[in-house]
This record gives C-alpha cells, sequence and structure tokens, in this order.
C-alpha cells in the first residue's frame, strides 16, 4: 500500500502516514476482517486490496481517529466505522529520522455506530456481552443437571 513516485527526479511522496505516534507504511488485512466488512459494511466488496487501498485514503485523508483517548486498538473511520487494529514493527525500516515503521494490521470491523446504537460506549457494550453470555453459560449448566 505505498505510494508511487512522483514525476520529478529525486522527490518522491511520503511511504508512511502517521496516525498517533505510530508511523503506518503497510496494511494487512485478516480474513475475520474481511469477512465482517462484507457482513457489516459493504456486500459487494471484492478482494483484500480494495479493502486495504480504501483504509490506505481514509489514513491519507486523515479520516481515521482514535475512538477513545488511550485506547490504541481501536479506531473510527468518518466518525461512523468502527474497527479494531494491531500494530507491529517492521523490521529493518526506519523513518529518516531513524524511527520504526509499523504495519497496520485491520483485525476486524464492528460496524457502524449509526446502524449499531450499542457501539456508540464500547465499554458498556462489551460488558453487557459478557454478563449476557456469563448467563446464557450459567442457565445451560443449570438444564443439564
Amino acid at each position: 500500500m505505498r505510494d508511487k513516485v512522483t514525476e520529478r527526479w529525486g522527490t518522491y511522496e511520503a511511504f508512511h502516514i502517521t496516525l498517533g505516534d505510530k508511523r503506518v507504511s503497510d496494511i494487512v488485512i485478516t480474513n475475520h476482517a474481511m469477512m465482517r466488512y462484507r457482513d457489516r459494511i459493504d456486500r459487494t466488496s471484492k478482494g483484500f486490496e480494495k479493502i486495504a487501498g480504501w483504509v490506505w485514503e481514509c489514513l491519507k485523508q486523515g479520516r481515521i481517529k482514535h475512538y477513545y483517548r488511550n485506547e490504541e486498538d481501536v479506531y473510527l473511520v468518518d466518525d461512523d466505522l468502527v474497527m479494531v487494529a494491531e500494530f507491529s514493527e517492521i523490521p529493518g525500516e526506519y523513518d529518516l529520522v531513524g524511527r520504526p515503521m509499523h504495519r497496520m494490521i485491520i483485525v476486524t470491523f464492528l460496524g457502524r455506530m449509526s446502524e449499531t446504537i450499542e457501539l456508540r460506549d464500547l465499554r458498556s457494550y462489551y460488558s453487557w456481552l459478557r454478563h449476557s453470555r456469563r448467563m446464557t453459560l450459567m442457565k445451560n449448566s443449570r438444564k443439564r443437571k
């Protein structure tokens, strides 16, 4: 997902984009993220390259922001789409100052806040999910006895 060289000799476009304290120079879409993207965002999407290209353009335009200030895993695209991403350093790649470059690994797309109201407060949503799963497990264990 690197930008191409410009036409002038000796100049090039930036090959990384800063997101928080990370310098993203590569994007990886997991199979799970691909399935979730097709289920929750766009059913007509074809291929990992299209999604990675779209995420790269969103990064370049500054449309991706942290969901919470202190959280580094959950991000918002266009203040609506919630996605989970992890970062890993790319061995042997550094910027001009010597800081390491990062690979952005899109783990999953949780959905759009405009369609799923629960995504507006993820912490309460996940605590509700844990509680409901625990209660389901307790109910099922009661049935077996």
